[in-house]
């Protein structure tokens, strides 16, 4: 349960620092006092976003902390799987808002995302606001609503696992056919330009040896004639390079008897005369090999022309990149082939599981039609003593043409308040005081079927009074037995009285500054502002007494 909440900096309040107690507790005060403003910093401890402008004018940090009793929870699932510290005794929520719009969380002074607080924040407390009764209006709450009393969390989460694998499947079959239907419209196209490519033969490194090729044919002259030229200065009758070496040689063998350096040179010239013998024998082969050949020169150039024109049309810049292409298409075209068998796989797979949903969908369906009875007396049992002598409440059932991520059916909450009126949906003949009423009563019910530490009341006694009051203020104290907390907020004197504890917000203006503060009210408080809720601000001798008969009927 909440036991406390520390608010700093946060709109009208500068400082809040309050203790709460178990079971019914009410809160009152004038409209405007500040009490939309406490629930709205809770939001913020329940993953609302933030915004800066709630931040007190001048300050530059807003903190926002609150206190929960989680002995009886159990919650170390949630704190496992977050991997969040928790000793299994207290909570601890923490906001942190600052001016320059940055925005931090905490549990239990472990930094939290938005998301983690949300789903902490939705299994400790429940805050009801009056605009959640339009929640009356919308199939899936009253659908969640069935679903919390009939307790088929198993059977809710088999279905829903079951749905989404038959959707995941539905969606892959979905976009295989379209797939299919894409490239089987372009298989004539991929197939023409594979054989393209196929037909060019094309071989990885072939670009450079052709161009290097066409390059020596195109000078096939002009290289024989270096290379002659180059044959005949090594090793030409007259003055040759090859005689002019030897020379060289004998005359250093004349010299090795006298001086011994030249020895060395002497090898060095040797080595030299034979590198020069083999190079002009390179020469010449090469000379010999190399020729003009129109017929080879216009093979060559026919290859580098398809090759260039392959490269243009397919635009990419080397043969490697053309081969890539062509195993490209051949993999798309397999794959054509292998659509129908896929496409086939997928169609049993998702019949398999459709009928798997229908089973789960069903066995989800039979707790449902279980518990709708139950609450149709239920419900009633809560409303005619709420002023509704005469209602009827039904929880009407219907088949679903597809399935849903809830199942297979729709379901629809009808209501009428009087002996002839027929039964409608509650959203759209139930007045506001009804629907607060309807609201209140289904709370009660689903509060008997799941564990939650505090609910928060904002206002839901909007547009009853007296007696009927009375009786939701009896409901209300009723809900917070059992280690519950609930907490009301209210501007009627039959609920106040009904409190446990009574807390008043209120407002102080200073010289600068208007405040909101929140206090326990003694006994005697309790009293002057239960006379004040009866009479208005003129306090009289008659409203203290009402009052105090309201109190002590309480306590009797």
């Amino acid at each position: 349960m909440l036991q406390s909440l520390y608010i700093q900096n946060y709109a009208l309040i500068e400082t809040l620092d309050i203790n709460f107690q178990s079971g019914f507790s009410v809160i009152t005060g004038e409209t405007g006092a500040g009490k939309s403003i406490i629930l709205g910093a809770i939001g913020l401890l329940l993953g609302q976003r933030a915004d800066i402008k709630s931040i007190r004018q001048g300050a530059n940090k807003c903190i926002v902390e609150a206190r929960f009793d989680i002995t009886s929870y159990p919650l170390d699932d949630f704190f496992q799987e977050e991997e969040i510290e928790n000793d299994g005794q207290e909570c601890i929520l923490r906001r942190e808002l600052y001016a320059s719009g940055k925005s931090r969380a905490f549990i239990n002074d472990t930094p939290a995302t938005l998301a983690q607080m949300k789903v902490l924040g939705e299994r400790l407390i429940d805050v009801h606001s009056q605009h959640q009764n339009l929640l009356l209006n919308q199939e899936n709450f009253q659908l969640d609503a069935l679903d919390v009393l009939a307790r088929n969390n198993t059977e809710r989460e088999a279905y829903e696992k079951c749905y989404f694998e038959y959707r995941k499947v539905s969606l892959s079959l979905e976009e295989l056919i379209e797939k299919a239907y894409d490239n089987q419209r372009d298989t004539d196209y991929i197939s023409f330009q594979l054989k393209q490519l196929e037909e060019a033969n094309l071989k990885a490194g072939e670009q450079e040896e052709l161009e290097q090729e066409s390059e020596m044919l195109s000078h096939a002259e002009d290289i024989k004639s270096a290379l002659y030229k180059v044959e005949m200065l090594i090793e030409s009758d007259d003055n040759n390079i090859l005689s002019m070496t030897r020379e060289c040689t004998n005359t250093l063998q004349s010299l090795s008897r006298v001086y011994s350096p030249s020895q060395e040179w002497i090898e060095r010239m040797e080595s030299c005369y034979i590198e020069l013998k083999e190079l002009a024998r390179d020469l010449s082969r090469a000379s010999d090999q190399v020729e003009y050949n129109p017929e080879r020169m216009e093979y060559v150039n026919e290859r580098l022309n398809l090759i260039y024109s392959l490269q243009q049309k397919h635009r990419v810049q080397s043969v490697e990149q053309l081969i890539a292409i062509a195993e490209e298409y051949r993999s798309q075209l397999d794959d054509i082939i292998s659509y129908d068998e896929r496409i086939a796989q997928l169609e049993k797979q998702k019949e398999k599981l459709y009928q798997e949903l229908l089973a789960l969908g069903k066995a989800l369906t039979e707790t449902r039609i279980a518990s709708a009875h139950c609450i149709e007396t239920e419900m009633q049992s809560y409303l005619i003593p709420l002023g509704m002598p005469n209602v009827r409440f039904e929880v009407e059932m219907t088949e679903r043409k597809e399935p849903s991520p809830k199942g297979m059916d729709n379901v629809t909450f009808l209501f009428s308040a009087n002996k002839s009126g027929s039964l409608q949906p509650v959203s759209s003949i139930a007045s506001g005081g009804e629907v607060a009423r309807v609201m209140l009563s289904l709370k009660a019910i689903m509060t008997s079927a799941i564990k939650l530490p505090t609910i928060i009341f904002d206002e839901i006694d909007t547009g009853v009074s007296g007696a009927i009051a009375d009786k939701m203020a009896h409901i209300m104290r009723e809900m917070g037995k059992d280690d519950r907390q609930v907490i009301s907020i209210t501007h009627l004197p039959q609920i106040a009285a009904k409190g446990k504890a009574h807390y008043k917000v209120y407002k102080e203006d200073t010289d600068d500054a208007t405040n909101s503060h929140i206090r326990q009210l003694s006994e005697e408080e309790r009293i002057n502002e239960i006379a004040v809720m009866l009479s208005g601000s003129t306090l009289t001798e008659a409203a203290l007494n009402n009052a105090k008969a309201l109190l002590n009927d309480e306590i009797l």
